[in-house]
């Protein structure tokens, strides 16, 4: 039984590191009570069991938010909800599961701390390709200065194997180990050799993020789109020309729940044009475009400051449940959004041209994908932003869940990010993932903003998930060692 309680425990401690709780503290001691618990425990059967169980409370405590959004947004009731948010637990904590198995091999050996750390890395950066991802181990370290050094190189699994090493490490003393294996922890001073974060500074270029606080549950028809569309334009024409002496050079809309079609509808892109044309703002907009088909895109369009359109994104990633329902579910959930049909997803990366400068725009979900946003600034874009509806998720912790992941992109490719919610989070996020003031949530405003355009590329923008790959290598030769040794 105490096991199965450590298991627990570390379950527990990797859901008070996170929003809500927000206890960043816990990280690198998580993993310590899982890590005594597989050691003791010789048969692979058990130790998967343990994994799988730690990982269905901890993918329950860390996104119990689902539940709402499905029941209340998706229609499918509060008792479906649950029984759905249950599969998707089970689902997900087959990682930690198998995670569990191959870890409790490597813990017999001295070279425990860094094979288990890179075994947790090359399983944790497989959650996206196998249907949802959201936090990662190293997000618990957007605030923590010395971590954050490495994200420019390793993006967030250099720091989740940080964490990782070091619970690993921590463990020894409770198998009465050799205390020689605390020496991993020697690499830990290595960090302060690496660039410090870059200073806080005032951006010299301006932007203005609206944040309109629609309804997500709100009866759109045309009477109500339409004056819609005319108060926001108001609110961003306010917003605009009250700063006088430095004219925003970019206005930002969000993602939203209200039905925007530039290039269908005549009326809003009358607004639109005009809008940048009366700012003299280049005008960013979250709206739904179509492909040739007919379906529908999640789509992000650049307007120029002369009034006519740059370019247009289409959302590659999209979100299970918010923009398609998976196969089977069909029969009893309906995706989220107010559009008839499941969304058809884009099929490349778009940098925009902004004045002389450069800058890329992605949609909500796809800040989680750490490999598909570096594609941006690997592209030229010198300014990165992110339009979101996080209105999908109440009163939950996932806004500040959300927010943490976009930090975390901002400090791997050195990009200012321009964050424009429906309701909250909206946000200014500078290079080295610090907030830089924005909008309280579920308000109607504008954000006036100074950032920087940037150039230069991050190790991780060029290279990408090469960390990764180290470990997934290091992980496989530590387990090779183990099995003919």
């Amino acid at each position: 039984m105490l096991s199965w309680v450590l298991a627990l425990v570390s379950a527990a401690l990797l859901v008070l590191t996170f929003p809500r709780f927000s206890m960043v503290w816990l990280a690198p001691f998580a993993l310590t009570p899982l890590l005594v618990a597989l050691a003791r425990e010789t048969r692979p059967r058990r130790r998967f069991l343990m994994g799988w169980t730690a990982g269905i409370v901890y993918w329950f405590g860390v996104c119990y938010w689902i539940q709402f959004v499905l029941a209340y947004h998706g229609g499918v009731g509060e008792a479906a909800g649950w029984v759905l948010l249950l599969l998707f637990c089970c689902a997900k904590a087959l990682h930690l599961g198998f995670f569990a198995v191959l870890a409790g091999v490597l813990i017999r050996r001295w070279w425990a701390a860094p094979g288990i750390a890179a075994l947790w890395v090359a399983i944790e950066v497989t959650h996206g390709p196998l249907g949802f991802a959201w936090l990662t181990l190293g997000n618990a370290g957007v605030d923590m200065g010395v971590p954050m050094r490495l994200a420019p190189y390793t993006g967030v699994y250099g720091i989740s194997f940080l964490f990782a090493l070091m619970a690993t490490v921590l463990a020894i003393p409770f198998l009465r180990r050799s205390r020689l294996e605390l020496l991993w922890l020697a690499v830990l001073p290595m960090l302060l050799f690496l660039p410090r974060l870059p200073d806080a500074h005032k951006g010299t270029a301006t932007a203005l993020l609206a944040q309109p606080n629609l309804s997500e549950s709100a009866d759109w028809t045309p009477s109500t789109v339409e004056q819609t569309i005319r108060r926001q334009v108001a609110l961003s024409m306010q917003g605009a020309l009250q700063q006088v002496s430095q004219p925003p050079e970019l206005i930002v809309w969000p993602e939203v729940p209200a039905p925007f079609y530039y290039y269908e509808d005549p009326t809003f892109r009358t607004y639109l044009n005009g809008l940048a044309r009366m700012t003299r703002a280049n005008v960013l907009i979250g709206i739904v475009a179509h492909t040739p088909e007919g379906a529908p895109l999640n789509s992000a369009t650049l307007i120029s400051p002369a009034g006519a359109p740059v370019s247009r994104y289409d959302k590659v990633n999209l979100v299970p449940f918010g923009e398609f329902v998976p196969w089977p579910l069909g029969a009893i959930a309906s995706h989220i959004s107010t559009e008839a049909g499941d969304f058809s997803a884009g099929k490349r990366v778009v940098v925009s041209p902004i004045g002389s400068h450069r800058l890329g725009a992605f949609i909500c979900y796809e800040s989680v994908f750490p490999n598909f946003v570096r594609k941006f600034a690997r592209g030229g874009a010198e300014v990165l932003v992110n339009i979101s509806n996080d209105g999908w998720f109440g009163h939950s912790s996932a806004r500040i869940q959300h927010l943490s992941i976009v930090r975390m992109r901002a400090a791997e490719n050195r990009r200012w990010v321009l964050r424009s919610t429906n309701d909250g989070l909206t946000v200014t996020i500078d290079e080295a993932g610090r907030v830089r003031g924005g909008l309280p949530p579920f308000t109607e405003g504008t954000s006036f903003t100074g950032f920087n355009y940037i150039a230069e590329q991050t190790v991780y923008t060029r290279w990408g998930d090469w960390f990764p790959l180290v470990c997934l290598t290091i992980a496989l030769l530590c387990l090779v060692a183990e099995f003919i040794g």
